[in-house]
C-alpha cells in the first residue's frame, strides 16, 4: 500500500513538473512576442518566468525521496502558482498590446486570484522548513493567520471593479458584482488595501522569526539545512543592495532574477542532504573572497585616483603606467591579504576549528622533540579530546609493548 502511494505521489509530482514547464514556456513565448525590449530586460523577464522550473524539479525530488516532508509539496504548489500567474499576466499584457485576443480579461482576473495563494504557500514553506513540521504547536496560530489572510485577499481581489496587470487596466470584472457591493468596495478599498498590507508585513516578520527560533534550537543536520537557506537569503540581500547602489541598468534586473534560482537549489541540497556539510566551507570562502575583493578594489581605486591626481592632473586621465603600477600592487598584495583575511575569518567565525588547528600544530611541534613514550601517549589522547571532544578516547599500543595504553573517559 505504501509503495502504491509513493508511486502515485511520484506520478503527480512528475505531472506537475510537466505542467509547470508548459506554463513557463507559454509565459516566455508571450514575453518574447510582446513589445520589443532591450536584451537585459528580456533576459530578466525570462529568468523570472523560469524561476518556477527549479522549484518544481526540487519539489518533485523531495516528494519522491522524502515522502514524509511537506516541503516538497509546498515547493510544487509555489512553482505551479508562479508559472500560472506568469502565463496569465503575460497573456493579458500581450492582449493589451494586440487587441482582439479572446478571454484576456478572464485570464488576467484568474492571474490576480492566483497570487495570494502562491504567497501563502511561500509563507507556509518557510514555517515548515526544513522538517516539514512547525517549530512547535505555538506557531499554529501563525499558520492559520496565513490561511485567513489568503482567503480575505482572494475575496477582495475577486470583487474589484477593474482588472489590472501592473498599472494597465485590462477590463471590467468578469463577475456580475452587485452595484451595492461595488460601491462599498470603492469606499473602503483604500482602508482594506492598507490593512492587507500591514497584515502581510506582520506575517512576514512572524515567518522570519520562526526561522530564527528554529535556528537557535536546531542542532546537527537541521542546523546545516537552515544555514543553506540563510546563506542564499543573505547573498540575495547583499546582491539586491549592491544592485541598488551600483544600478547597472537592465542587467541589475538580471542579477535580481538570478538570485531567485538559488533558493530552490539550496533547499534541494539541504533536504536531500547532498553535500550538506559543505555549507561551512562555502560560507568561509564567501566571507574570505568577498572581503578580499572589497579590500583589493578599494586599494586599486585609491592608488589610481591618488597617483592619477598627482601625475595626471585633477580630473585628467591617469597615465598608463599608473594603472599598471596599481595592478601590480594589487597582484602583490593578493596572497598576503588572503592569508590574513582567512586567519581573521577562522578566528572570528570558526573559532572551534581555529583552536583545534592551533592545538594540533602545537602538538606537532612538541612531537619533534619529545622522546618519552608515556608523555607522548598522554598528550596524544589529550589533543584528541580537546579537538574532537569525543565521549571516550583510548589509545592501544601493539605488542611487544607491555602497556595496554592510556585512556580518557
Amino acid at each position: 500500500m505504501s509503495g502504491n502511494r509513493t508511486r502515485t505521489a511520484a506520478w503527480i509530482a512528475g505531472g506537475l513538473c510537466v505542467l509547470t514547464l508548459v506554463l513557463v514556456s507559454i509565459a516566455a513565448a508571450l514575453k518574447l512576442l510582446g513589445l520589443p525590449k532591450e536584451l537585459p530586460i528580456q533576459l530578466a523577464e525570462l529568468l523570472q518566468a523560469g524561476a518556477a522550473l527549479p522549484m518544481a524539479v526540487v519539489g518533485a525530488l523531495i516528494v519522491v525521496r522524502r515522502p514524509g516532508n511537506r516541503v516538497g509539496g509546498l515547493l510544487l504548489a509555489v512553482a505551479l502558482g508562479l508559472s500560472s500567474s506568469a502565463a496569465a499576466n503575460s497573456y493579458a499584457s500581450y492582449a493589451v498590446t494586440h487587441p482582439g485576443r479572446p478571454g484576456a480579461v478572464m485570464v488576467a482576473w484568474v492571474g490576480i486570484l492566483i497570487e495570494p495563494p502562491t504567497t501563502a504557500a511561500i509563507f507556509l514553506l518557510a514555517l515548515l522548513y526544513p522538517t516539514g513540521h512547525l517549530p512547535s504547536p505555538r506557531w499554529r496560530p501563525v499558520a492559520w493567520a496565513v490561511v485567513v489572510w489568503t482567503a480575505a485577499y482572494v475575496a477582495f481581489a475577486a470583487l474589484v471593479s477593474e482588472v489590472r496587470v501592473g498599472d494597465v487596466v485590462v477590463g471590467a470584472n468578469p463577475l456580475p458584482v452587485p452595484a451595492a457591493i461595488e460601491e462599498f468596495g470603492q469606499r473602503v478599498g483604500g482602508i482594506w488595501f492598507a490593512a492587507e498590507l500591514v497584515a502581510y508585513f506582520l506575517l512576514l516578520l512572524a515567518v522570519v522569526a520562526s526561522l530564527l527560533v528554529r535556528f537557535r534550537r536546531a542542532r546537527g543536520a537541521e542546523r546545516q539545512q537552515l544555514k543553506w537557506l540563510a546563506y542564499v537569503g543573505v547573498l540575495s540581500t547583499i546582491t539586491a543592495v549592491g544592485v541598488a547602489v551600483l544600478w547597472l541598468g537592465g542587467w541589475s534586473l538580471v542579477l535580481d532574477s538570478l538570485t531567485t534560482w538559488g533558493v530552490p537549489i539550496a533547499i534541494g541540497i539541504a533536504i536531500l542532504k547532498h553535500r550538506l556539510y559543505d555549507i561551512d566551507r562555502l560560507i568561509n570562502r564567501t566571507l574570505v573572497y568577498g572581503l578580499l575583493t572589497a579590500l583589493l578594489g578599494v586599494v586599486y581605486a585609491s592608488l589610481v585616483l591618488i597617483l592619477g591626481d598627482v601625475f595626471g592632473g585633477l580630473g585628467g586621465r591617469p597615465p598608463s603606467w599608473v594603472v599598471a603600477s596599481a595592478t601590480l600592487a594589487v597582484a602583490a598584495l593578493f596572497q598576503p591579504a588572503r592569508r590574513r583575511i582567512q586567519h581573521a575569518v577562522d578566528r572570528r567565525f570558526n573559532r572551534r576549528d581555529y583552536n583545534a588547528a592551533k592545538t594540533v600544530a602545537a602538538f606537532s611541534a612538541r612531537l619533534r622533540d619529545e622522546i618519552d613514550l608515556d608523555t607522548l601517549c598522554a598528550e596524544l589522547v589529550a589533543v584528541v579530546d580537546q579537538t574532537m571532544q569525543p565521549t571516550r578516547a583510548s589509545l592501544w599500543l601493539r605488542p611487544p609493548i607491555e602497556r595496554s595504553g592510556h585512556s580518557l573517559h
